[in-house]
């Protein structure tokens, strides 16, 4: 059963995070003897003004609504790119489709609250929870690099409906 995903809190990052990492991520494949081009360019750019993940399909399909013709493999093909250099984070929230979102470079990051009724997904930071995976890593001698926090439920407004 395919189910889509609504994604509602998707917030426009500050221009210096979005000039940032889009500067860093262009540095980065050039330092990786990547080839610039058009497709590329428009799904850093595209990503950069993202504040949370995205499908290759949501992706393809703002580019197109930009009236950038990038082809769906192209897009693809940036995507593993971009996620071979850690520029990129992978989000899997189940139902068989991957996002992609922008990896800051100072290690900033959220998780995910998914609604399995609706769809909704809704972003949330927590310092208490990182402190408490890093003290759990490290009481089993273990470097934490990285790490996603996908929380499935109901959200509120399905929770009234039911």
């Amino acid at each position: 059963l395919a189910r889509s995903l609504r994604i509602d809190t998707i917030i426009v990052m500050s221009e210096t995070s979005e000039t940032a990492w889009a500067d860093h991520a262009r540095a980065e494949l050039r330092r990786a003897g990547a080839r610039s081009g058009v497709a590329r360019e428009a799904v850093i750019a595209h990503l950069s003004a993202q504040d949370c993940c995205l499908s290759a399909q949501e992706l393809f399909d703002g580019l197109r609504a930009e009236g950038r013709s990038v082809g769906i493999a192209s897009v693809y093909r940036v995507l593993d790119q971009l996620a071979d250099l850690r520029l990129v984070h992978r989000v899997d929230f189940g139902h068989g489709i991957t996002r992609f979102e922008p990896a800051q470079a100072g290690g900033e990051h959220h998780h995910h609250l998914v609604c399995e009724e609706c769809g909704k997904v809704d972003t949330f930071d927590d310092p208490g929870l990182e402190r408490a995976l890093n003290r759990v890593a490290g009481s089993h001698g273990f470097a934490l690099d990285e790490h996603d926090v996908v929380l499935h439920g109901a959200c509120g407004d399905c929770r009234a409906s039911a």
